[in-house]
């Protein structure tokens, strides 16, 4: 098989051509480049914890985690250094490699940025990579947390440019792009995806592929998510998109950005057993771990394992720990908090 050939200049018809094959032959070019360029067996696994929740001022019409928005979501402060390493010592012992650490802001205050730098120091101290999402970032703060360690960035670009001002008007979408740049030439690695079932039509799926595919350099891992439509949001009542189209949209992803791992991202609690198999088969290979995305639910340990095990495939990783020893570890964590240490990092206070 000849090596595939990365590309930057993906024309949006090129791309749409690629969603309207039969999905026989998409589904067999897609697993065809996914085989030659990774163990088609191995999954990433990642666990994302949500350090900071509620009372985001932006107006993306999807979260939860929008001040705009009544979600009946408790607001929470900037979590303890503590409370972070604990999940952080579960999340391996549960056979995640990566750890990822979600703010809810528009972008960090520089007040926060030394408490995040020893944060990123801390986990990696843990041998594991390190992710965090924390909004917009300027040059300067993706230099700091490149300084600090951290592996990579999570900064979706959510829709194509098109759709993009019918999901959020309180942040352009060459702000996104930029702060993309910042951290790519900071030295850390770019994760970047989108979110479907939006209400979006079939081109700006094209869309968004199409953003991602022709960056300077693709995205390390791309998520693509499924909406959660989570009440007192604007998109709680659109339509559910058609599974067969999420599917394309992997396999898409993986002809597109042949090197990049492809995270079959939210969503995947209210996915079928057939239909994860079959964004595996199509390119998926990194998935989040746990009860939990930020806000939204998530398969828990034991349930993603009994379908590895039907499927056959393995974490990139580690070994996956008993729900019983993750509990354990959960319970020793709250036993440490009980003794009258704050579960929340108060900058203020400093």
């Amino acid at each position: 098989m000849s090596e595939v050939q990365l590309r930057n200049d993906w024309k949006r018809q090129e791309i749409e051509a690629l969603f309207a094959l039969p999905m026989n032959d998409l589904l067999f070019q897609a697993h065809s480049i996914h085989r030659q360029e990774f163990d088609p067996n191995e999954v990433q696994i990642s666990r994302l914890l949500s350090i900071k929740t509620g009372a985001c001022p932006e107006d993306c019409k999807y979260c939860p985690q929008s001040a705009r928005y009544d979600t009946g979501l408790e607001k929470e402060r900037l979590m303890a250094m503590e409370t972070v390493l604990t999940e952080a010592r579960s999340a391996k012992a549960a056979g995640a490699s990566r750890f990822c650490m979600g703010a809810a802001w528009r972008n960090p205050k520089e007040r926060d940025m030394p408490y995040l730098k020893t944060m990123v120091e801390e986990v990696k101290a843990l041998g594991m990579e390190t992710c965090m999402t924390l909004g917009m970032l300027s040059a300067d703060q993706a230099n700091t947390l490149a300084e600090a360690g951290l592996d990579y960035y999570n900064h979706n670009l959510d829709t194509s440019p098109e759709y993009y001002g019918d999901v959020i008007t309180t942040r352009t979408y060459q702000s996104r792009l930029d702060t993309l740049s910042n951290v790519r030439a900071s030295g850390m690695k770019v994760c970047s995806g989108g979110i479907v079932g939006m209400g979006e039509k079939a081109t700006d799926r094209a869309g968004l592929i199409q953003q991602l595919a022709n960056l300077d350099q693709h995205p390390d891992s791309v998520p693509i998510n499924m909406l959660v439509k989570v009440e007192g949001t604007p998109f709680e009542k659109l339509d559910d998109l058609d599974p067969l189209e999420f599917v394309r949209t992997i396999a898409v992803a993986r002809i597109t950005m042949p090197k990049s791992r492809v995270r079959l991202s939210a969503g995947r609690e209210n996915m079928t057993e057939e239909l994860q198999a079959m964004c595996f088969f199509a390119g998926a290979n990194s998935i989040f771990y746990g009860c939990k995305l930020l806000t939204t639910p998530n398969p828990e340990e034991n349930d993603d394992m009994a379908l590895f095990k039907k499927l056959g495939l393995h974490p990139e990783q580690g070994v996956a720990a008993t729900k019983e020893q993750d509990q354990a570890m959960l319970a020793k964590a709250a036993a440490q908090q009980d003794k009258k240490q704050s579960a929340f990092y108060d900058a203020a206070a400093l």
